[in-house]
């Protein structure tokens, strides 16, 4: 079993579409990731009646960051059919964001057929790269 079956795995497992009240819904999408370090982290999305929800994503990375961690190395989503899916436009900022090599986070769009590219693929002529050379 390699890393992208490992992640794969592990975003499967939390992955439990679910109402948690009239107005939220959880679960329809997972997301893993491992960090430069080899950790894991998980997120399902959170769907609010108010557009103050969450993708898998962003709540894998904000475990992520929960737990004194930053850097991501690898990262995939599951969609509600069980295919590996393309993170939105917001979390792949977010993930831009991050840290001055997040370009390079491998992002697996396709798992069946293997399809990986890196961020900066996904967000080409990012705006912000500068700040990184102006700040810590």
């Amino acid at each position: 079993m390699d890393i992208w079956d490992t992640l794969y795995n592990a975003a499967r497992k939390v992955q439990n579409d679910r109402a948690i009240s009239p107005f939220i819904d959880a679960g329809g999408v997972a997301a893993a990731l491992v960090t430069k370090a080899g950790n894991i982290y998980v997120g399902v999305c959170i769907d609010t009646a108010a557009s103050l929800g969450m993708c898998a994503e962003r709540n894998a990375i904000a475990n992520m960051i929960t737990n004194g961690e930053s850097q991501i190395d690898k990262i995939l989503a599951v969609m509600p059919d069980k295919k590996v899916g393309p993170p939105c436009c917001t979390c792949r900022e977010f993930m831009m964001q991050l840290d001055r090599d997040s370009g390079d986070i491998e992002v697996m769009l396709d798992y069946d057929a293997r399809k990986i590219v890196r961020l900066r693929e996904l967000v080409p002529e990012w705006w912000g790269t500068a700040r990184f050379d102006t700040n810590p």
